[in-house]
């Protein structure tokens, strides 16, 4: 019994022994979420927790480093495109400056060769034929679904209603935008005649200040007083400019069709907003090839009449200045191209500024070439329907774009005040609030 009880208790020992060397319990930290340590008896609970732990905080910071890295690189992207875009409007904003003033420069050279406004406003009107077609090579070009002509005239013809381009639809909703489009042309072209280029650009800025007031009337647009301060700066400009040359006769009619200009262009697009609101790049061509089609056809005669009746001779067509003429009618086409298809590539304000930069390039051209006297009256006249155009190009909420910005800046500014309190207590949370406030600001 005693052996038994001995090899029993050898037998014993040796396991008692392995399971207090094996079995010993172990004191496993274990971090949870909240960050505060957790002790695990060895259990398999314990080890799970602290598994389930560890993968919840990997998950949570994995899924914090996904949504930063996706919000770095959307707001990459946007700046991207932002800037692509201002890029654009530098480009157009040379453009459009450029088309215009050398227009209306080219216009008053060709006066002194050729003395027919209207046959060159018909030529030139003629000229926007060209537009569909146009459209539709830049179609074949971008679209992956190609169309054929027909096919895509037929998609373009929803502009004028279901029942498509009819000839009633041409009368009550084509012909009378192409007699405002000629008459706008041909106002300015006369304007041209009587007055220097620098005071009919400028004063054909006016028809943006027409065009909020047609608006504010005739649509029900919104009311914003900065606009009526400057509708009222462009009116006061338009008086300046007329006692800028002493009231006489010759100037008074050149900006009374300025101006009656600038009403019809405004008239225009207040009605084609009314008649057929917006209209995609397509409908656009399309309409505006319509009316370039509707004047070749319709209004052909008139310059003819205008010849046989000596109002518009020319000896022999060998005397017409056929390069002034082509050259006046391209830069009108680029410029309206510019103007009505500008949007697709920049933002809408640059395609503004490079009419009213046209301003003083022609000012320059004109001081160089002799042709103005540059009085204080003229100066502040032109000043002022300037900043008017300009003061017209703020969004409609421009005022609670300054709030906003000056919160942020007043946000910014508040933990710079508290630096002190706020790094004595919290170092690492004061660095981070500091860069997202900046982030925030910057962008």
């Amino acid at each position: 019994m005693n052996e038994q009880r001995s090899l029993g208790h050898r037998t014993v020992y040796p396991v008692n022994t392995q399971a207090r060397g094996d079995d010993r319990p172990r004191v496993t930290a274990a971090r949870t979420s909240d960050g505060h340590a957790a002790a695990s008896g060895g259990t398999a609970e314990g080890a799970a927790a602290a598994a389930a732990a560890e993968a919840a905080g990997g998950a949570e910071s994995g899924s914090g480093r996904r949504r930063r890295r996706l919000l770095l690189r959307c707001c990459v992207r946007v700046t991207a495109v932002q800037v692509q875009k201002a890029l654009w409007g530098v480009v157009m904003v040379m453009c459009v400056c450029s088309c215009w003033a050398g227009s209306t420069q080219l216009a008053k050279l060709t006066f002194r060769h050729f003395d027919a406004p209207f046959t060159l406003t018909w030529f030139a009107t003629t000229w926007n034929c060209l537009f569909f077609p146009l459209y539709y090579v830049g179609h074949l070009c971008k679209s992956p679904e190609r169309q054929t002509p027909r096919q895509r005239f037929r998609e373009c013809c929803r502009l004028f209603g279901d029942e498509g381009l009819t000839p009633k639809v041409f009368l009550t909703k084509v012909a009378p935008f192409g007699l405002l489009w000629i008459l706008t042309n041909y106002l300015y072209l006369q304007a041209l005649r009587k007055i220097n280029t620098t005071d009919a650009s400028a004063l054909f800025c006016c028809n943006k200040a027409f065009v909020f007031l047609l608006s504010w009337i005739v649509l029900r647009d919104r009311f914003m007083g900065v606009r009526i301060v400057a509708a009222i700066l462009a009116i006061a400009g338009i008086v300046m400019m007329t006692y800028a040359d002493g009231f006489h006769s010759h100037s008074v009619i050149g900006i009374t069709l300025v101006v009656a200009s600038a009403s019809m262009s405004a008239l225009y697009k207040v009605l084609f907003k009314m008649v057929l609101g917006s209209a995609k790049f397509g409908e656009a061509a399309l309409f505006l090839t319509v009316v370039g089609g509707a004047n070749f056809v319709l209004v052909s005669f008139v310059p003819v009449i205008l010849y046989f009746t000596h109002v518009e001779y020319v000896v022999s067509l060998q005397d017409v200045p056929w390069a002034y003429l082509c050259g006046v009618a391209g830069l009108l086409f680029a410029f309206n191209v510019l103007v009505n298809f500008g949007v697709a590539l920049t933002y809408p304000t640059f395609i503004s500024l490079g009419i009213v930069l046209s301003v003083p390039v022609n000012a320059l051209v004109d001081l160089y070439t002799c042709e103005i006297h540059f009085n204080t009256v003229r100066l502040i006249a032109v000043f002022i329907i300037c900043l008017g155009f300009l003061m017209l190009l703020l969004p409609e909420d421009w005022d609670q774009c300054i709030i906003q910005l000056s919160t942020k800046l007043r946000k910014r500014d508040e933990p710079a005040e508290g630096s002190g309190e706020a790094g004595a207590s919290t170092g690492l949370n004061w660095n981070r609030r500091g860069m997202s406030s900046m982030s925030t600001f910057a962008h």
